[in-house]
């Protein structure tokens, strides 16, 4: 995959104040290095500009963490000064839904031939779609990315109506590092209980597939929503 780094069209611009300057700093231009721009948006007026990027950094740090940066910057060509929200995310299609709701075009924002793997299949496509389309059903709980062999990433979802009949999600996409491409598939669960259990075999190793999703419902996620602490994390990565 390339690394292009991102250029963040800041020249002639500053932070509207110090915390944002620090902020800034300490989020993104401090590993702008190793950076790798996936798919950015720019308004035609200059004041807005939407961006993902894969965070090389994150591989030596601590080990699951999410490795996907949506970054909004805010520009005020007037006063030359620029705000800015991120978040770290786990999948592309997560940090593309946090980016359309605050504003960036679907079609202006998906990844290009080349950056990334490809879907492997129509349901990784529809999939995909959903998580993009709907924003405001889930909050992110937890999620753990495997950057080994087998490359795989988990995630965990909670509804945030709590009436769902099956309030908890999972998804689990896998990378074929031979094809370039990857699936991404769906659990349902009635419990955090049940997820979690799911999600402590699947760590350890043993073949158990996810429970699918039915009756369909629309599947979504709030990546910017606050997680729901009714419960606590699962175990997030490994033990085999």
């Amino acid at each position: 995959m390339p690394t292009h780094e991102p250029d963040f069209r800041l020249d002639g611009y500053e932070a509207v104040n110090d915390h944002v300057a620090d902020q800034f700093w300490q989020h993104i231009t401090i590993e702008q290095d190793m950076l790798t721009l996936l798919a950015e948006h720019h308004t035609e007026d200059g004041g807005h500009s939407f961006y993902v990027m894969h965070n090389r950094a994150v591989t030596w740090g601590i080990p699951g963490e999410p490795q996907l940066i949506a970054l909004h910057l805010k520009r005020d060509s007037a006063a030359r000064t620029f705000r800015f929200t991120h978040k770290e995310l786990p999948l592309p299609s997560m940090a593309q839904s946090w980016l359309i709701a605050r504003g960036c075009p679907e079609d202006k924002i998906l990844l290009p031939a080349g950056m990334g793997t490809t879907p492997a299949n129509q349901a990784t496509r529809a999939l995909e779609q959903r998580l993009r389309s709907d924003g405001d059903h889930f909050a992110l709980l937890t999620s753990y990315t495997h950057d080994a062999e087998p490359i795989e990433t988990t995630v965990l979802l909670r509804a945030i109506d709590e009436k769902a009949p099956l309030p908890f999600r999972v998804l689990l996409e896998e990378v074929d590092t031979d094809a370039w491409t990857h699936t991404l598939r769906e659990g349902a669960f009635a419990t955090f209980e049940a997820a979690t259990q799911w999600w402590e075999a699947h760590w350890n190793g043993e073949a158990i597939p996810l429970p699918a999703v039915s009756p369909p419902a629309r599947h979504t996620t709030a990546p910017g929503a606050p997680a729901l602490p009714a419960h606590p994390a699962p175990p997030r990565g490994p033990s085999r």
